[in-house]
């Protein structure tokens, strides 16, 4: 690892935790400043738990921060030195981003706002940050190529996004900040999000609850598990580019109904399904071009939907007596 001193936002957060855990046991001269400011969206113990596995590591250091706050953004890295910023904090999840916009307004706009500013000020040579495969929005070509454009969000979270990749280049352009935007396909794995259908799928089965299938399950998703998510930020951070945009998603859409099936044969339990119509912001099909990520940043994703869920569900089921408490 070329950087010796690494900051990483969200990094209590799902993909932030498996990051920092995978450079953390990798490379042995990097040192990682975390931060997050553990809120509530869902529940922070999860979060919690997941910083005190990273907490155990010698060269990990936490500062529970809000970055939508420029000052104490400021004042609390002035003298940590770093020399790469990996974004990944924000506002999450599509739905929620139509009950409370001012949620994604703070996190996803002024604060990475606040991170870009921030590589500015101290100058600090590369970001890497997160954008979403929501970006294609109402897009009808498949599969979503980087090329393609990105007009027509179908969601604010979605919209928030798409700014990033703007003022990511703007920030560029003006100040010659290394630039890398990677816009991530449904990402999924053990200590995930317990807003995402998978988690929810899991927890209601098992406690014989109904599940709720949208559009009748007649929706598509390009799976990516978190493991080759980890691997595409990796060589994303060891290669070097001035300004670019790369898909990490997996390039091959599962069917919702097939998708639930698996998750059902995992936990050896069928699910009640409760068929709904499509809900607002949501996307039919979602499919990865990986043509450039494979030529550029040789990103290759290498677990499959079953095994992927088959070490989730396994994950669940040894974890379940806490899991279920909390989320």
């Amino acid at each position: 690892m070329k950087y010796n001193n690494i900051l990483v936002t969200g990094s209590a957060g799902f993909i932030g935790f498996h990051l920092c855990k995978k450079i953390l046991d990798k490379y042995k001269d990097a040192n990682i400043i975390g931060i997050d400011n553990l809120n509530d969206y869902y529940n922070p113990l999860l979060k919690e738990k997941r910083n005190e596995i990273l907490k155990k590591y010698e060269n990990y250091n936490f500062i529970k921060l809000d970055f939508s706050e420029y000052d104490k953004l400021v004042e609390n890295l002035n003298d940590k030195n770093v020399d790469l910023i990996v974004h990944l904090g924000a506002q999450a999840g599509v739905r929620y981003s139509l009950e409370n916009p001012w949620a994604y307004e703070k996190s996803n706009l002024l604060g990475t706002l606040n991170i870009f500013e921030l590589a500015r000020r101290f100058d600090i040579e590369k970001v890497v940050y997160a954008s979403s495969s929501s970006v294609y929005g109402g897009n009808k070509k498949v599969p979503f190529s980087e090329d393609d454009k990105v007009d027509n969000p179908v969601s604010l979270y979605a919209a928030t996004k798409k700014s990033n990749e703007l003022m990511a280049h703007t920030y560029h352009h003006l100040y010659g900040t290394k630039m890398v935007g990677l816009r991530f396909f449904t990402v999924y794995g053990e200590w995930g999000r317990p807003d995402m259908a998978y988690f929810k799928f899991a927890k209601n089965i098992l406690l014989g609850n109904p599940i709720d299938v949208y559009n009748y399950g007649n929706m598509e998703r390009d799976f990516t598990y978190i493991s080759d998510i980890v691997d595409g930020i990796l060589s994303s951070i060891e290669k070097d580019f001035d300004f670019e945009v790369f898909n990490l998603g997996n390039s091959k859409p599962v069917k919702l109904m097939y998708f639930i099936e698996l998750i059902e044969k995992y936990l050896n339990k069928e699910a009640e399904k409760n068929f709904l119509p499509m809900q607002d912001g949501d996307v039919l099909r979602t499919y990865a071009d990986l043509n450039k990520s494979s030529k550029l940043l040789n990103y290759n994703p290498k677990v499959s939907i079953e095994e992927g869920l088959k070490r989730f569900c396994n994950w669940f089921l040894e974890n379940r007596e806490w899991l279920l408490r909390i989320i």
